[in-house]
């Protein structure tokens, strides 16, 4: 089944489509981290927002999945562990911890910081998988640490940024490589539609628990907030309902659809693309502002992670090409 799949995809990979619907996806996370920002800031907190985005891409995938193939929804109690895992650290608390973060500093930084993740997998298949790497990884590593020197602005008193947020940031990294290595493992067996599923899946329940439905006031999801466009006010519903479609679901069907064209190396590598997006977008939209240094030290992270992505001597199959991004952002 999974040889007739690759086959499959083999025969109609077209990989021009696959890098613009990388590029779609890229830009489609990198709008959320500002449109997230905006619905942090009216109030509703990083843990709400998060199961409410995990909760909302859950149902919506559940039903399509339900109703287009119900069979790829079929799983055994000896996934349900590693699905469980896979959920709670890639994907519920990538978000959160993503969330924090951004509430605390300019969207593109966060991601620059959180896309570090390509670094500490390839450390993890050294050090842990005796896997052989190349020696450019030392290169990008020592790249991606000067170069979050230069974001963070350390001769600043310490740093120009806050130390919650950047450490928020860089524990969601760890969380962001932990779902790449554990899916790895999870589309050898399972397509990576209906993984994406189950993992929000798991995510929600673990949210429900973490953070009861019973104790959110939904009334607040009415009032109207400012979007930084002039005067324009929204309610905070249609926030919440842009970051579930087009800032969750779209994006990451985006991201799958893109594996059909492109090896997972190769999509990754565009994805990077992703904090130059949202800092733009976050300068253009809420006058997120970055310094000359932090520019430049995100460029040199940023060729960090490029160097990173490709340091595996022999790559194996991950899962979703994002970053800050397919799951954070």
């Amino acid at each position: 089944m999974v040889e007739d799949y690759v086959a499959g995809v083999l025969r109609v990979a077209r990989p021009p489509l696959g890098y613009a619907l990388t590029l779609a996806g890229a830009g489609l996370f990198a709008v959320n981290g500002t449109v997230s920002t905006l619905a942090l800031e009216a109030g509703i907190s990083a843990t709400r927002l998060t199961a409410l985005r995990c909760t909302g891409a859950a149902v919506c995938l559940l039903v399509l999945l339900a109703v287009v193939a119900p069979q790829r929804l079929r799983v055994t109690w000896r996934e349900v562990p590693f699905l469980a895992v896979f959920g709670v650290v890639g994907v519920a608390l990538t978000q959160f911890l993503y969330y924090v973060a951004i509430g605390r500093m300019p969207v593109g930084i966060a991601l620059v910081f959180e896309m570090t993740a390509p670094v500490f997998i390839a450390l993890y298949v050294w050090l842990v998988r005796h896997e052989k790497v190349r020696s450019r990884l030392w290169l990008a590593l020592l790249l991606s640490l000067s170069g979050l020197v230069l974001v963070a602005e350390i001769w600043q008193d310490g740093g120009s940024l806050d130390p919650i947020g950047v450490g928020a940031a860089l524990i969601a990294a760890l969380c962001l490589a932990t779902y790449y290595l554990m899916g790895e493992r999870g589309t050898v067996t399972r397509d990576p539609v209906a993984l994406t599923c189950w993992s929000f899946v798991a995510a929600a329940l673990f949210w429900a628990a973490a953070a009861p439905w019973w104790l959110f006031d939904a009334g607040v999801l009415g009032e109207r907030v400012p979007v930084s466009v002039g005067s324009l006010q929204v309610p905070l519903w249609m926030l919440v309902t842009w970051i579930v479609v087009l800032g969750a679901i779209v994006p990451f069907w985006l991201s799958i659809s893109a594996l059909r064209h492109l090896p997972p190396t190769a999509a990754g590598l565009v994805a990077t693309i992703e904090p130059v997006f949202a800092s733009i977008v976050a300068w253009l939209w809420l006058e997120q502002v970055l310094t000359g240094w932090q520019v430049a030290g995100g460029i040199v992270v940023l060729t960090g992670i490029v160097l990173a992505q490709t340091a595996r001597a022999t790559p194996v199959p991950t899962s979703l090409p994002e970053t800050p991004a397919a799951l954070s952002s």
